[in-house]
């Protein structure tokens, strides 16, 4: 899977359980949560380093809006903990995703 749909397949995920365990909707996300998918889908889709794309709170450029980022950061932040109890083999393939390579010893 590519980096792109690894993200984009994380964030439904995280924005399900979000909405399942805040809102209360076991079957369909409701409207709201389904808006700020929708739009997080777009961005990733269109982000400009393709197949390099760092996570979202590496990069440089920031390709959502003040209002979206911050409804992305408070749903990664509410969701984040509770995915190693809801999906914990997500949680650790997401947590050894995102670790950055160590740096070869004598480099800096």
């Amino acid at each position: 899977m590519n980096n792109i749909d690894y993200q984009i397949k994380t964030l439904e995920k995280m924005i399900t359980l979000y909405c399942r365990l805040k809102h209360g909707n076991k079957v369909e996300i409701c409207d709201e949560c389904s808006e700020v998918l929708k739009y997080a889908h777009s961005r990733l889709q269109s982000c400009p380093y393709k197949e390099n794309k760092p996570e979202c709170k590496n990069c440089n450029t920031h390709c959502y809006n003040e209002i979206m980022r911050e409804k992305i950061r408070g749903i990664m932040r509410y969701t984040g903990p509770r995915m190693l109890i809801y999906s914990p083999v997500d949680y650790f393939k997401h947590v050894m995703r995102s670790k950055k390579p160590l740096t070869p010893k004598g480099e800096y």
